[in-house]
């Protein structure tokens, strides 16, 4: 026994007291010769090392991360699983004592929150919810259990759930199961607390249950997934028989990632509600299909003000003639502003002219009640538009135009004129009354007319980048197409007004081209596509 004792503090006490405090500290303490033989061995470190006897070798008794170490810095290492950092203190003799503090519980609590880190990490990197599912159940069987099941609640009365075995890759299924076959279950998928899983007899757990070749089933947790507001799902996890059970402070754990898991389902959930409700007023919104009309041609072409938007405030349609009718009434409008906002009053735009397609052959009085009804309503916002009656006349098609402090439309003839179509009236949705002017043109075979919104002519490009694309330049443009059909003006004015705005900031662009055919187009036999309908 050595005469005095140095504690890692460096402390020195009398030769008495060490000896007691020696035996008697809690932490496990060993002395080695200068030669690694072992000298000394408090009681702790007897518990710890049940081998070590006075004069032994270093290496033939302790582990070999401490009978290797240095005597200049503290080393660490583990026991029998415990984790522990082992301080030296050197003696001016050659002797070294080492002084063993046990840190298992930070060491776990550092690893736990690591995990923690990672977990939330790969759930927050997806909002698709099967693939949330999936890590759910990856990292629990990797990290929590043998392996884990994750049960979403009930769609179309089946639970969709995804399981996977340590080591194996998630399996999906729906199954038309009762929960009430696993204890907990049923409480968990509403969000109750969880049962604790010495109450669960692993015995009884059902066979959908157990992934296959998992073997005997020793015990189960079963703990919520708790969402926002509303539960996400539930989680169980299954360890070996051969295994301990979980613990308290494992299933505490578990539920620590449980909340983490459950709030990335409940996240992936609300978006692909949201999505779907998106596509579902999307589709309302998109410009249509347009129909066919027994000889005439229509095309329609759009691109919203952000690459990123799919609708906007410029709109079209065609609505053939109703029964009894001789034409067909198409319309080009253009919403003050951009964006969701400007796209939900088109759609109402749109639909109250649907519901006044009876009085189509009125134009004015149709606008009117327009008016009325934009006025009647909380938008502050106002339209333009131009209404276009169309109907075959012999050999060419007859137009009865009126615009709604619309851009006036154009008509390029069979030799490249172009002409502006003298309609004019007040803007829909500012005034109590509003004025219009009519205008009729005929279009002879290989002649159409252009409806455009002031996106197209308003767009900025250049060497510059500041000069507008122009009426003069799309009356150019127009000139160039000439006999083409109507498919084939729209996208060549569309497409040379987006190359002449490039990547600066434009509104939204539409165009509208309707076509007295000349003879059989390429575009009447190639079938149908979205934006332009020929027959």
């Amino acid at each position: 026994m050595p005469n005095e004792l140095e504690r890692p503090t460096g402390v020195v006490v009398c030769p008495e007291v060490a000896a007691g405090a020696w035996l008697a500290a809690p932490d496990p303490a060993v002395v080695l010769d200068a030669g690694g033989l072992l000298e000394s061995v408090n009681e702790a470190a007897a518990l710890l090392f049940p081998g070590a006897g006075i004069g032994r070798p270093a290496a033939a008794v302790l582990p070999a991360w401490l009978a290797g170490a240095g005597s200049a810095v503290p080393v660490s290492g583990q026991v029998d699983g415990r984790s522990f950092t082992a301080h030296p203190v050197r003696h001016e003799d050659g002797r070294v004592s080492w002084w063993l503090v046990e840190d298992t519980g930070l060491r776990l609590e550092r690893e736990r929150a690591a995990f923690l880190g990672e977990a939330s990490n790969a759930l927050l990197s997806s909002l698709n919810l099967k693939r949330c599912m999936e890590v759910t159940a990856e990292l629990s069987a990797r990290h929590l259990a043998d392996a884990a099941v994750v049960i979403s609640p009930v769609t179309r009365r089946r639970h969709p759930m995804t399981s996977c075995v340590r080591g194996g890759r998630p399996q999906h299924a729906e199954l038309l199961m009762n929960p009430a076959d696993v204890p907990g279950l049923s409480e968990a998928l509403q969000g109750f607390p969880p049962v604790p899983s010495r109450w669960l007899d692993p015995q009884h757990a059902p066979a959908w249950l157990v992934p296959e070749g998992f073997g005997e089933v020793g015990s189960i947790v079963v703990t919520p997934l708790p969402g926002q507001g509303v539960p996400a799902g539930a989680l169980i996890l299954l360890r070996h028989r051969e295994r301990e059970p979980f613990a308290d402070s494992e299933e505490d754990f578990a539920r620590l990632f449980a909340a983490r898991a459950g709030a990335a389902m409940a996240a992936a959930r609300l978006f692909a509600e949201q999505t779907s409700i998106t596509e579902a007023l999307m589709r309302e919104l998109l410009p249509p299909v347009l129909p066919e009309v027994a000889g005439v041609e229509f095309a329609g072409g759009y691109r919203a003000s952000q690459d990123t938007d799919r609708v906007g405030g410029d709109f079209y349609d065609v609505h053939p003639a109703l029964a009894g009718g001789e034409e067909t009434l198409a319309i080009l409008g253009d919403v003050c502003g951009k964006g969701l906002e400007a796209a939900v009053l088109t759609g109402k735009v749109r639909n109250t002219l649907h519901a006044l397609l009876p009085l189509a052959e009125d134009h004015h009085r149709m606008l009117g009640l327009l008016n009325g009804a934009l006025l009647n309503s909380h938008n502050t916002r106002f339209v333009t538009l131009v209404l276009a009656s169309v109907a075959r006349d012999g050999t060419g098609v007859r137009l009865r135009l009126t615009s709604a402090g619309h851009p006036p439309p154009l008509v390029v003839r069979a030799d490249g004129r172009v002409e502006e179509v003298p309609t004019a009236g007040t803007v829909i949705g500012v005034l109590p009354e509003i004025e219009s002017i009519s205008a009729e043109a005929r279009l002879e075979p290989g002649e159409s007319c252009l409806l455009f919104t002031d996106g197209i002519i308003e767009a900025k490009g250049g060497p510059l980048g500041e000069t507008m694309f122009g009426e003069e330049r799309l009356r150019r443009v127009l000139g160039e197409c000439a006999g083409m059909p109507a498919e084939a003006v729209a996208e060549r004015v569309q497409m040379l007004a987006s190359e002449w705005a490039g990547r600066n900031p434009h509104d939204d662009m539409a165009v509208l081209v309707i076509t007295a055919p000349r003879g059989q187009h390429l575009t009447a036999v190639g079938g149908l596509g979205r934006g332009r309908y020929t027959t």
